[in-house]
């Protein structure tokens, strides 16, 4: 009896988008298209059997709007309508069920700047990490109106890279 399961495997072939569920589309489209310079890819509406069938929630209505990110991965913004009975979370990053992106940037001071005219808030202060894959990147955690959470990271300069200690 063969122990190949060659019918039922599966291989993941890329990520398409990263979803994140926001209780304004428009300000939320306008900080990542206007502030993180994310370029638009369109908008959509969804309800009824197909936006219940993908979501899982019963009476689910939403609009969408995607956006894609200098690299190509796409971010999908989410504001449901539907149901009455949905919930704001008020997640922290340690709590199960939290999610961040991590983008890179090239100044770290000069994104900060920018986000903070947005209405976006630094969790703490920036932190070179000393250990690990991403020795010698500088980064900060960064929340929204709505709780999302981004990680902006900047790479290390070569001329600063003796600074970095274990």
């Amino acid at each position: 009896m063969s122990t190949s399961t060659s019918r039922n495997e599966f291989r993941i072939i890329s990520a398409d988008h990263t979803g994140i569920t926001v209780s304004n589309l428009e300000r939320s489209l306008a900080f990542w298209r206007d502030v993180l310079g994310f370029e638009f890819s369109h908008t959509a509406n969804q309800k009824g059997e197909l936006a219940e069938e993908i979501t899982g929630v019963k009476g689910a209505e939403l609009k969408l709007a995607v956006l894609r990110t200098p690299g190509g991965h796409k971010i999908e913004l989410l504001e449901y309508l539907g149901p009455a009975d949905r919930k704001r979370a008020n997640l922290r990053p340690c709590d199960v069920g939290s999610v961040h992106v991590a983008l890179l940037v090239e100044d770290l001071n000069a994104a900060l700047d920018r986000i903070a005219v947005s209405g976006w808030k630094t969790t703490g202060q920036p932190q070179i990490l000393t250990k690990g894959p991403n020795a010698g990147k500088r980064v900060v955690y960064v929340r929204d109106p709505d709780g999302t959470t981004i990680e902006l990271m900047q790479i290390a300069s070569q001329s600063s890279s003796a600074d970095f200690t274990d």
